[in-house]
């Protein structure tokens, strides 16, 4: 479905902006491939690995709508990666949090109305469900935003859904690379907030994948949560150096214990399919009438139990040491 299209990524020299530009390119032949981010010095590094005839770079920030609306002219495809992410930053400098997750979204969604783009994603975030810093409050604003967008788009014919993941193995900012870099380092030991932390794991390319499936499934108003092990931080720190000890330095910031992708209050609202879950609009959409239950690709899902939760620390899949230890090689780590 993405051959001969126009596909922008916003926040595209990121992480996963560059891997899935990366897996576009490689299973694909778009006809433009769209990064827009505001830093040009990440752009220009970008040019020198991704120089293909399709791609196409333009500066500019989610919070500039006269901008977004010039970006997505023509555009077919969009998947929102920008965002402000890292939770302390967020809860020291909240304007600006707000200003680029709620306000950019809003901006985002009029921009891809106006032009008559056909599908949209939002990258979300586990934090964003019962969120307790502002980061994740910023992201659920987000989710609600793209779902309702489905409700104000009148005749034009667009979709808006929202995947919702975990910890990206290898992403910047994440404790991977933090572990490693201190590890490389020689640091002589490890700082862990709390033994009991854990958090749902997830390659890149896994997130690639999914999002890229999502847009086969997509009615438009879903929220898709892929089903991904846990992993505990005491057993990531084993992993990665099983030598070196670890030091408790406590909880940062608007940190939690363990992250949830499906609350329990949203149980009336979420459906299981075989290897994802999705979580219905809590709204009723004047123009459609949605059945999730089977989607685009004729995949079949089945409510799940009443006051069900998809939560990190209670997840039936642990990694292993082990599996740890494989996960960072498939990252690159």
């Amino acid at each position: 479905m993405f051959n001969n299209k126009v596909i922008l990524i916003t926040g595209g020299t990121g992480s996963f902006g560059k891997q899935y530009i990366r897996t576009l390119l490689a299973n694909y032949q778009p006809k433009k491939l769209i990064v827009l981010s505001r830093d040009e010095l990440k752009q220009f590094e970008m040019q020198q690995e991704f120089n293909a005839p399709c791609m196409r770079y333009f500066l500019g920030d989610v919070r500039d709508r006269e901008r977004l609306m010039q970006a997505f002219n023509g555009v077919d495809y969009v998947i929102h990666a920008a965002a402000l992410k890292q939770v302390p930053a967020a809860e020291y400098n909240p304007t600006e949090c707000i200003k680029t997750n709620i306000h950019g979204a809003e901006n985002v969604i009029f921009a891809a109305i106006e032009n008559r783009v056909k599908k949209v994603i939002a990258l979300s975030t586990d934090k964003a469900a019962n969120p307790i810093n502002l980061y994740g409050a910023t992201k659920l604003a987000s989710d609600k935003l793209f779902v309702a967008a489905n409700n104000i788009s009148g005749s034009t014919d667009i979709a808006f859904s929202v995947v919702r993941y975990g910890n990206v193995v290898g992403s910047r900012g994440s404790v991977v690379p933090f572990f490693k870099k201190l590890i490389d380092e020689g640091a002589s030991s490890l700082p862990i907030t709390d033994e009991r932390m854990t958090r749902f794991w997830i390659t890149l390319q896994q997130g690639v994948d999914f999002v890229l499936k999502n847009f086969e499934r997509m009615q438009g108003g879903e929220i898709f949560v892929p089903k991904i092990p846990s992993a505990n931080i005491m057993d990531l720190a084993k992993a990665m150096a099983p030598n070196l000890p670890t030091e408790i330095i406590g909880i940062r910031p608007g940190e939690k214990l363990h992250e949830i992708m499906c609350p329990a209050d949203d149980s009336h609202l979420t459906l299981e399919f075989e290897d994802h879950y999705v979580i219905k609009p809590s709204i009723h959409f004047h123009h459609i009438d949605n059945d999730y239950t089977i989607n685009r690709l004729g995949e079949t899902g089945k409510p799940v139990e009443q006051g069900f939760a998809y939560d990190s620390g209670t997840n039936e899949h642990f990694l292993t040491v082990e599996e740890l230890v494989e996960f960072n090689r498939l990252s690159g780590i």
